[in-house]
């Protein structure tokens, strides 16, 4: 038997004992369980940061074996773009797979087509939108967030609303407006509809609502204006949302077919989703060229994808600042 400091016995090599009205009593399971978790996260936490991550890392290789197949599947479409895009105009019309190294086929697609003015008339509307969608959604967004005005609830509640509205049922009012305004058959018909987007200004202000506002205030008492605020103090601190907002428009705006078929009529004024249609035939179809001019213009938007990925990820990931 040992003393404690009170003079109290405690029976030798048991710590899990307790003193209650001066008896010596076993610990209580509950407690035990508690205390044995917080030795644990406290031996984790000692744990050198290599040796966390590896064992994050293995933790369930399972799951990696699960992914892979699916991994995959997903996969396959693009290989087999990539493949029939090398292959002679027979063998694409066949069943079955056939390695073909034709090359000249995205020669021919760049020769046989004005693709580089369509190259160029669409990155001159995808950027434009872009950047117009980071600027004026976060304007709006911050807006919705931070300042209180009569109808701020219902104004975002119609925003929201605007989501579930499929874009068919507004296309015929759009076209009319652009009608209108004399844009029809012009790059400017296919930037203002998507200038700024419900998306954008949904997302950017649910991230506006998670940060705290003390940052904000304090700025306000340093003399900053509410609008050098978000540019100076909040804006830098969400990159992550800021580009998905930009990720997501410059896939949808890039890959856009719908719109651009309905207002642009002269081949000059094309983009490259709606040039392709032009290797088509009413009852012929190059299917390697296709496939070629495809490839083509998914390769920037997959190296955009890849540099900016962990960005995207994040602002899933996270939400506001961390703290």
């Amino acid at each position: 038997m040992t003393s404690d400091e009170g003079g109290r016995e405690r029976p030798e090599g048991r710590a899990d004992w307790i003193f209650t009205g001066g008896q010596a009593e076993p610990m209580p399971a509950t407690v035990g369980a508690a205390a044995g978790a917080a030795g644990e996260m406290l031996e984790l936490s000692r744990a050198h940061p290599d040796e966390v991550r590896r064992e994050r890392r293995w933790a369930s290789p399972w799951w990696h074996l699960a992914l892979l197949p699916l991994a995959l599947l997903m996969l396959f479409p693009f290989f087999w773009l990539v493949v029939t895009s090398l292959q002679t105009v027979e063998q694409s019309r066949t069943a079955g797979l056939h390695f073909s190294l034709q090359f000249h086929n995205y020669v021919d697609a760049l020769t046989q087509a004005p693709f580089t003015r369509w190259l160029a008339n669409t990155t001159v509307v995808s950027v434009t939108v872009v950047i117009s969608n980071l600027v004026l959604c976060s304007l709006a967004g911050y807006a919705l967030a931070r300042i209180r005005f009569f109808g701020n609830g219902a104004l975002f509640l119609v925003i929201l609303a605007t989501l579930m509205v499929p874009f068919q049922v507004v296309m015929v009012p759009t076209l009319l407006i652009v009608r209108g305004l004399g844009l029809v058959d012009t790059l400017p018909a296919l930037m203002g509809p998507n200038l700024v987007t419900p998306f954008g200004v949904f997302l950017l202000r649910q991230f506006f609502k998670t940060m705290p506002v003390e940052i904000e205030e304090a700025a306000r008492i340093d003399g900053a204006s509410r609008l050098g605020t978000l540019v100076k103090v909040v804006l830098p601190s969400m990159r992550a949302p800021l580009a998905t907002v930009g990720i997501m428009t410059l896939l949808w705006t890039w890959n856009d077919f719908l719109w651009p078929l309905i207002v642009i009529q002269s081949e000059k004024n094309y983009t490259l989703q709606l040039g392709l249609m032009t290797f088509q035939g009413a009852h012929n179809i190059n299917w390697p060229l296709v496939m070629a001019g495809t490839v083509m213009t998914q390769i920037p938007m997959l190296v955009i994808f890849v540099l900016a990925q962990r960005w995207f990820v994040q602002s899933l990931a996270t939400q506001g600042l961390k703290g």
